[in-house]
C-alpha cells in the first residue's frame, strides 16, 4: 500500500512520524514522507530505507504580524495547490498527518482526491492546525484519552492510541524507580528560565539535603548553577544537553519540567511522578499537565504559584516519603503501544 505520511515544523511532530514510517515500510507498505525545509535534515536522517521524501513551502502562522501571517498562508496555499496537482498523477492510498502547519497542505489534497485521511493530535487540546483540518479528516488519533477543543459535530472517529516515543524508552517502561533521593530537571528550553530560578533555591531551603540533583539548563546558566549548588553543598550534575533522556529519567525518582506532549509521553512510558509546570502561553501544555495529575502521577501547578517556598514544602514531603514518589511513578505508568494502533488504524 502507498502511504503519504505528512509531517514538520518540530521535533515533536517529526519522531512520531518517523516511528510510523520505520513500522510501516517494515510490513512491505511504500511509504512517503513530506516535510517543510526547518527539519527536512532531520527528516532525512531518520526516515527509514526505502522511503521516498517530499518538501513543501510551509511556517507557522500564529504569533506574527499581519504580513508575516499572509506570507505563511500564502505558502501554504502554493504547497496545496502543488500537491493537489501531484496527488492528481500519483495518488496513495491513506495519508496520515502528524500536525502543525506543514501537514495543511497534504491534507487538502487529499480531500480533494477522497483519499483516506488520518490525523494525529499529540496533546490534550488540540492545536490550530489539526482543528483547521479537522473538516477534512476521516479519523483523528489522540496521544491522550481526553482531548479538548474538537470542533462540535465534526464527523471523524476519535480514537486513543497514544504517541509513538523512542525505543530507548519503550526498554526502561514500568521500570521501579531507584528510591535514592534522584531529581531530575528538564528546563534546557528558553521558556523554562523559571526552573533554574526557583528550584535551587527551593532545594537550598530544605532541611534534608540528601537529594542528587541533575539539572539541565540553557548553556549560559551552567556555571551559575553550578557555583550556586556547590555552595549550598548540594549534590549536583549540572548540564546543558542530556545524552540519553530515557535512562536519566528511569535513573530519577521524580522530575520537574515543561509539560509539552512528547515529555509527559517519556514519563508515562516509563512511569514516574513529575511536578509539571506548564508554559504560560501554551494552553495545550496545561492539557497535558492536568492530563497526567488526573492519573496520580504528580503536579501541574501554575507558574505563578511556583514559587520557592511551595516547592520546598512539596519537595520536603515526597523525598522524606519514598513510598509516596514510589506509587506516584506506578500510577503515572501507562502502557504504549502507540506505533503498532496507529500503523493498524492507517492500514486496517
Amino acid at each position: 500500500m502507498k502511504i503519504w505520511i505528512a509531517t514538520g515544523g518540530t521535533g515533536g511532530h517529526v519522531f512520531p512520524a518517523l516511528s510510523v514510517a520505520t513500522e510501516l515500510v517494515s510490513h512491505g507498505h511504500r511509504v512517503i514522507i513530506s516535510t517543510d525545509g526547518r527539519v527536512k535534515k532531520m527528516v532525512r536522517d531518520g526516515a527509514p530505507a526505502g522511503a521516498k521524501l517530499a518538501c513543501v513551502w510551509a511556517s507557522g502562522v500564529g504569533a506574527k504580524s499581519r504580513l508575516h501571517q499572509i506570507i505563511a498562508l500564502s505558502k501554504i496555499a502554493f504547497s496545496a495547490a502543488a500537491l493537489t496537482l501531484r496527488f492528481a498523477f500519483s495518488r496513495p492510498a491513506r495519508l496520515v498527518a502528524f500536525g502543525g502547519y506543514a501537514s495543511v497542505p497534504a491534507v487538502f489534497a487529499a480531500h480533494v482526491w477522497h483519499i483516506p485521511t488520518f490525523l494525529h493530535e499529540q496533546n490534550a487540546a488540540i492545536g490550530r492546525a489539526n482543528k483547521f483540518t479537522m473538516r477534512w479528516v476521516k479519523t483523528l488519533m489522540t496521544s491522550f484519552p481526553t482531548v479538548s477543543g474538537i470542533p462540535a459535530g465534526t464527523s471523524a472517529r476519535v480514537v486513543y492510541t497514544g504517541l509513538p516515543v523512542r525505543r530507548e524508552f519503550l526498554a526502561l517502561a514500568g521500570s521501579p524507580i531507584p528510591q535514592q533521593g534522584k531529581l531530575l530537571v528538564t528546563g534546557g528550553s528558553l521558556g523554562a528560565q523559571i526552573l533554574d530560578d526557583v528550584v535551587p533555591v527551593a532545594i537550598a531551603a530544605m532541611k534534608n539535603k540528601k537529594i542528587f540533583v541533575t539539572h539541565q539548563t540553557r548553556p549560559e546558566n551552567v556555571a551559575r548553577l553550578q557555583k550556586f549548588y556547590a555552595e549550598n553543598k548540594i549534590h549536583a550534575n549540572v548540564l546543558s544537553f542530556i545524552h540519553d533522556m530515557a535512562a536519566t529519567i528511569a535513573d530519577a525518582d521524580l522530575v520537574i519540567g515543561r509539560s509539552g506532549a512528547s515529555t509527559v509521553i517519556e514519563l508515562e512510558t516509563i512511569g514516574r511522578g513529575a511536578i509539571f509546570v506548564p508554559l504560560g502561553i501554551n494552553p495545550d501544555q496545561a492539557a497535558n499537565a492536568a492530563s497526567f495529575a488526573h492519573l496520580g502521577g504528580g503536579f501541574a501547578i501554575e507558574q505563578s504559584k511556583f514559587t520557592a517556598r511551595w516547592l520546598t514544602a512539596t519537595l520536603t514531603e515526597l523525598f522524606d516519603n519514598p513510598s509516596r514518589l514510589a506509587k506516584m511513578a506506578q500510577k503515572s505508568c501507562v502502557p504504549n503501544n502507540a506505533v503498532n494502533l496507529i500503523a493498524d488504524e492507517i492500514t486496517k
